[in-house]
């Protein structure tokens, strides 16, 4: 018990200096953000770090508690590797240089906000435990992988809201986070993205009817 709980100690510490590290690196690396793909997307996987490490930790410190060090690493990258590989989107879009109305973006992500499928996979976010019996056996950066799928299905629309509407500032990156966190941790947290989600409806309706002032 009490090397599983030291263990269990160290991880937490490891996941929230990672966490701390990428919004330092997401605070002093705006600029890189026009250097090209690979200061792009360095800053992008930071950033990502920086807000849905947090939100996954109870599943990577269940995992912990049966299984070595390098395995739960393991599952962590693949769960990183996932909002990785979505920078290559975030990136693309920022590079045609496209401009979609804010009033558009807002909407589309306040409506997936109430969708069963965001519900579905919210709820796989909020169950770690049910998460890992129901896929007992598989490897851990498969398991990585496959959360980290959920958790881009739960938080797709909240990410373009950051990269479109937003420009990927750090004071939006902190919003989301905390709604991210919220969604997935807090008591109640399906009903709080249903909120969440008549709210971005809100201001997708003041946007239409008075202008996005721009931040």
């Amino acid at each position: 018990m009490e090397w599983q709980l030291d263990g269990t100690t160290r991880a937490a510490t490891a996941l929230a200096a990672v966490a701390a590290s990428g919004w330092v690196v997401t605070a002093t690396a705006e600029g890189s953000m026009d250097l090209g793909p690979a200061p792009f997307l360095g800053a992008w996987t930071a950033m990502m770090a920086a807000m849905m490490l947090p939100s996954a930790a109870p599943l990577v410190l269940l995992y912990r508690r049966g299984t070595t060090p390098g395995r739960t690493a393991a599952l962590a990258s693949g769960y990183l590797a996932v909002w990785a590989a979505l920078g290559v989107f975030a990136y693309l879009y920022m590079e045609s240089e496209l401009m979609v109305a804010a009033w558009l973006v807002f909407g589309a992500a306040g409506l997936y906000q109430l969708t069963p499928m965001k519900t579905a996979c919210l709820r796989r976010c909020r169950t770690p435990v049910d998460f890992l019996l129901t896929r007992f056996g598989r490897s851990p950066l498969r398991l990585g992988l496959e959360h980290g799928a959920w958790c881009a299905g739960c938080c797709w629309a909240l990410m373009l809201v950051l990269v479109v509407a937003g420009s990927m500032g750090i004071g939006w990156a902190l919003g989301i986070a905390a709604v991210v966190f919220v969604e997935k941790l807090a008591p109640g947290g399906q009903h709080f993205a249903r909120a969440t989600g008549i709210a971005l409806l809100a201001l997708a309706l003041t946007e239409g009817a008075l202008g996005w002032p721009g931040i």
